[in-house]
Parts: structure tokens; C-alpha cells; sequence
């Protein structure tokens, strides 16, 4: 019997995941696992298996942009649970699938989860919520279940490291393919143990943020205004590693305004763009990334993945519409 986990290789489903494995206390050891950079979301399209159907869990990855290949794998007989936070679309209606799906500007995939286990792993959910650029609700759930505020630092900083390594063209841009990573943080129940482990991959993100990050904030502004920010990166491996958390830093920074982040593609015939909503209005990045092919996302953070040169004026025209 064949059984998948698929899930988003930024923090959010990585620690979504980690609960669910934690939880099964080793149910899920033979899972094949399937993901990919941040962008890479149309996952579903890879499971061809001739075997017998098995489960699938989906992760932290837009339904609407898999719809067709969910519907395909529950005519094989699968039985699917599906999490996610961003843009559903039409769900099918289907005995085999259970969804878990909340669009909510303040929760992400990891929340949902945390939740749906009744907070068995919640330094986890933590950590992918701060992984997620979503302090307010990471605070809140930590505050709950009395976690200390010099640990409270500690998974703001492992989520946005995880989160950090989750983005690039390909899988060679990162320094850990997702599902090494994955594994890597599997032999730590608590994060906690992983930060302080010597031995652990941490200081290799931590050492490869700090330099990535130090780079882009000599960046300059494209187009600036006082509702929202455009800033355009260099063709390098470092921009396209650095390009969400730096967006997450910047709205962060002036929670007023929606940020940008322009990256040149490896052919240079356009580029790939992350949105960030202002943080005291967390709404529309998805809207405006939803009006350019392969665009798409959630109220408060979304990307556009191929925004063609002679388009980004009219990226920034619909970007000054939507925000000011």
C-alpha cells in the first residue's frame, strides 16, 4: 500500500508535519515524501503510483492549484486529509478526503494541525506560525501553554531559519532539500533540543541567514511610496534564498505599508515576486498575485512565479491600486 506525505518546504510545512509524525509514533516512518522549494506547490501531479491506493496527507499547499490531480487520486481510491491556509477554491465534496482548511489571515497550516491534535506538539506549531511571519498568533499560542519568552526567541528564530531555507528556483539553491531537513529536524521532539544541539544543522542556516540577509538589506528601493515598497534583488542564489523572509523583515520593519520582492529569473525574462501584505492590513496579496499567470498565495503573504518583464509596470500599477 502506497501512503504520501506531501507538504510545502518552507517552515510552515515542515512543522505541520512534524506534529503529525510525532503524534503517530512511527505510523508514518514509510511515507514517501514529496516536496520541493516554497514555490514548487502543484505536488499532487507526482504521485503516479500503480500500487495499491494508500493515504495521502497534503500540507500547506493551494488545493485550488491541485485540484485536479486530488480529484484523480481519490478516483484511485485514496483517502486524502488535506491542510491548508491559502486560496481553496471549490473543495470536492468526496467521501475519501477530509479537509482542514482555513483561510484566516492569522492562522497558518501549523495552527490547523495544532489544533486537530489538541496541542500535543506545540512548540512545533510555534515555530512554523513564527516560521510563517505570524508573531501575533505564535505569541498568543505560546503565552497559552506558558512557554518563556527567551524560548519564545529561540523558535522565532528556528521557524524563520527553516522558513529561510525553504526558498529558491530549485532545490540546489537551498542548503537542505526539504525532506532532509525534514528528517534532520525529526530526531528532535522538542526544537528546543535541536537549537541546542551542537551537532544539528542550525548553525549552518543560522550562518548562511545572517550573511544572505546582511546583502539584501544594502538593497534599494525600485519604486517607494508611503502604502507601498517595490525592491528588485540581483540574479543570484543568495536573493532567491533570502527573498521571503527579507519580505517578512520589511513588513515587519513598517507594519504600515505592503512590500514587494522582486527577483530576476535564472534567463532573465522576468521575474518572481513575493507580496507582503502590510501587517495592520492583513488582506489582498493574494487578490493582486491571483491577476498574473501563475500567481497565487494568501491574504497576507503571496508570490507571483514568472512576472514577465514587460508586465511589471502594471504589477506596480495594480500593487498602488490595491494598497493605497
Amino acid at each position: 500500500m502506497e501512503n504520501y506525505d506531501v507538504f510545502n518546504g518552507d517552515a510552515d510545512g515542515i512543522c505541520a508535519l512534524l506534529q503529525l509524525h510525532f503524534s503517530d509514533l512511527g505510523d508514518r516512518a514509510d511515507n514517501h515524501l514529496l516536496s520541493g522549494v516554497k514555490r514548487d506547490i502543484q505536488l499532487l501531479k507526482n504521485i503516479q503510483s500503480t500500487q495499491t491506493p494508500g493515504h495521502i496527507t497534503v500540507l500547506d499547499i493551494s488545493l485550488d492549484k491541485n485540484r485536479d490531480d486530488l480529484i484523480r487520486l481519490l478516483a484511485l481510491g485514496y483517502k486524502v486529509l488535506y491542510a491548508d491556509h491559502h486560496f481553496a477554491g471549490e473543495i470536492p465534496q468526496h467521501s475519501n478526503l477530509t479537509c482542514l482548511i482555513d483561510t484566516d489571515s492569522n492562522t497558518c497550516t501549523s495552527l490547523i494541525i495544532n489544533q486537530h491534535l489538541n496541542h500535543r506538539h506545540f512548540l512545533w506549531a510555534i515555530t512554523g506560525a513564527y516560521g510563517d511571519n505570524l508573531f501575533d498568533s505564535a505569541q498568543q499560542l505560546a503565552t497559552q501553554q506558558g512557554v518563556a519568552d527567551a524560548d519564545q526567541e529561540l523558535l522565532k528564530e528556528l521557524g524563520t531559519l527553516i522558513n529561510y531555507n525553504g526558498y529558491g528556483a530549485k532545490v540546489e539553491d537551498l542548503h537542505f532539500a526539504p525532506q532532509l531537513l525534514f528528517r534532520s529536524l525529526l530526531n528532535y521532539p522538542n526544537p528546543l533540543d535541536f537549537i541546542e544541539d551542537s551537532s544539528s544543522d542550525f548553525k549552518t542556516l543560522q550562518q548562511g541567514y545572517q550573511s544572505d540577509i546582511a546583502k539584501a538589506n544594502d538593497s534599494k528601493f525600485y519604486y517607494h511610496n508611503t502604502c507601498i515598497a517595490v525592491i528588485l534583488l540581483p540574479q543570484a542564489s543568495w536573493s532567491r534564498r533570502v527573498s521571503g523572509v527579507y519580505g517578512n523583515a520589511l513588513a515587519n520593519q513598517s507594519p504600515d505599508r505592503a512590500h514587494a520582492i522582486l527577483t530576476p529569473l535564472q534567463d532573465e525574462s522576468g521575474f518572481t515576486v513575493s507580496v507582503r501584505a502590510p501587517l495592520n492590513n492583513k488582506s489582498g496579496a493574494d487578490e493582486l498575485c491571483r491577476q498574473f499567470p501563475s500567481g497565487g498565495g494568501r491574504k497576507a503573504a503571496a508570490g507571483i512565479n514568472n512576472l514577465a518583464k514587460q508586465q511589471l509596470d502594471t504589477f506596480i500599477e495594480r500593487f498602488n491600486r490595491q494598497y493605497c
